[in-house]
């Protein structure tokens, strides 16, 4: 493709004049089901190389190179016969695909992928359109599969900007920093439950491609690399967009799958549906149904997604297992059941080595609410927690889409990381220290220290704004608690004369 650049630009330009397209997350989606035939194709162009005997799981006439590429364009299907053949030809048939156990993964994703996907364009003049530019990428080179890479990773940058299609995409820094500090091995594998677009997925694998270029590795290594991922999303448009990363990055069987996480009794995994490593964004703010929480012990049982999530990830990860979770503000001050008893947990049962507390506005646009990582290991607790505050770069008052965090903004955690001190700001406030267990416990596992004391003033929306003030209620109800509990001790030594 001659300006590969454009190729986005060329996209939303046509797509602005067709009535169906109703905002950019209906674009996107659009842009992405379109993309996912055309990879696959070219995916399937190397399988057919590699094996004589393959057979497509798409029927013939429906396979991209049939009725899209440009030099076979089924006697210039276009407007309302493309129409036609798209709403009543291609996608029933490819929602309806015959998959069995023993159809092999990387056959059965195209029904998944489909079961759920939609067709918005209403001109088929310009759908024909759409469909040529996408029809000028050549995956058969492995510079533009390269170069196609970072444009697909524009495209997913831009589900930031577009509406609730936000919630699915962790801006990459972020997901580098957190993949650079587990330190991934080639022979280890490593999940995300609520995987989203695929980001923690790539970024691991990034990590392992370091490794491999480091050292020579063996055929089997190499295949240990490419199937150490694996994913599960609930939600079927960014389900599309991971499928279609994995088979950008050459995985010709992602297990990568359409499910719901939360919808099986946790006390029922054993050590085979565990993981070496877990790297993940579970979704926050949500509230699960009680069918749902019922596969949940007692103590563990809340409202709270990200809640859940914690806990699936405590039942998931092997003995001696890594895992680093972004979680917001809410879990680090909540004092509800679950959550007191989830940050026991990981006081106790797990090794809660390192809490990194992330500026505000990291996830802007998307939401402006603050989020932290943890670091944890199943292994015992060296009864002590490190708490660090990345603080914004200087100049720079919020991160924006066309100021996003960049890597390099970890830094300064990143050469802390194997060095650790104490540090206080010019302002006398913590910006990284040590917490016993016994402290935090003391806090009434409070675990909200080494925050941002000078808070800039963020304009936020509706939803926001009712979040924000939960989450403050929430945090000063946790204050008045450990208070309370001093005030009751004190009361309590003074009556036994202790005092």
């Amino acid at each position: 493709m001659s300006n590969l650049s454009s190729f986005v630009k060329r996209i939303r330009d046509i797509m602005r004049n067709d009535a169906g397209i109703n905002g950019d997350a209906q674009r996107i989606e659009q842009i992405a089901w379109l993309l996912f035939l055309k990879v696959y194709d070219a995916r399937e162009e190397d399988w057919e190389f590699e094996d004589d005997h393959y057979v497509s799981i798409i029927p013939e006439k429906l396979r991209w190179r049939n009725w899209a590429h440009t030099e076979k364009q089924n006697e210039g299907l276009t407007g309302e016969q493309l129409l036609d053949f798209i709403n009543n030809s291609l996608f029933p048939q490819l929602k309806t695909l015959e998959v069995t156990p023993q159809t092999p993964l990387k056959q059965a994703i195209v029904r998944t992928t489909f079961e759920d996907a939609n067709n918005y364009m209403k001109d088929g003049v310009l759908l024909r359109q759409i469909v040529n530019v996408i029809d000028e990428l050549d995956f058969g080179s492995n510079e533009e599969i390269h170069a196609f890479g970072e444009i697909y990773e524009t495209i997913l940058k831009e589900l930031q900007s577009a509406g609730s299609a936000g919630e699915f995409y962790t801006p990459r820094a972020v997901t580098d920093f957190m993949a650079k500090m587990i330190k991934p091995q080639i022979g280890e594998n490593m999940a995300d439950f609520a995987c989203g677009t695929g980001g923690f997925l790539s970024s691991w694998l990034k990590e392992l491609e370091i490794k491999k270029a480091e050292r020579s590795i063996t055929k089997e290594e190499s295949a240990q690399l490419y199937n150490s991922i694996y994913g599960i999303e609930k939600k079927q448009f960014p389900y599309m967009l991971c499928v279609t990363n994995m088979l950008l990055h050459g995985i010709d069987n992602p297990k990568v799958y359409h499910d719901n996480s939360l919808a099986k009794d946790i006390l029922n995994y054993t050590d085979k549906d565990c993981f070496d490593v877990v790297l993940m964004n579970p979704p926050y703010g949500g509230s699960e149904k009680d069918d749902i929480k019922q596969h949940f012990p007692q103590d563990f049982k809340s409202s709270e997604t990200a809640d859940l999530f914690v806990a699936v990830i405590m039942y998931r990860l092997k003995k001696d297992g890594r895992a680093a979770v972004i979680l917001p503000d809410g879990f680090l001050f909540g004092n509800d059941n679950a959550k007191i008893n989830l940050k026991k947990k990981l006081l106790t049962d797990f090794n809660l080595h390192t809490v990194v507390r992330m500026p505000q506005s990291v996830f802007a646009p998307y939401t402006s609410i603050t989020t932290n990582i943890l670091f944890f290991n199943n292994e015992e607790s060296e009864g002590k927690t490190w708490f660090y505050r990345i603080d914004m770069p200087e100049g720079i008052k919020h991160f924006s889409k066309t100021k996003p965090m960049k890597l390099s903004d970890f830094d300064d955690c990143i050469n802390w990381w194997n060095n650790r001190t104490e540090i206080t700001d010019k302002d006398g406030n913590p910006k990284a220290k040590c917490y016993t267990s016994q402290e935090l416990a003391e806090n009434g596992y409070n675990f909200d220290v080494c925050g941002y004391p000078h808070e800039e003033e963020v304009i936020l929306s509706l939803s926001e704004t009712i979040q924000n003030y939960e989450e403050k209620r929430t945090k000063l109800n946790a204050d008045i608690d450990v208070i309370l509990k001093q005030i009751t001790e004190l009361h309590e030594k003074a009556q036994r004369g202790e005092l």
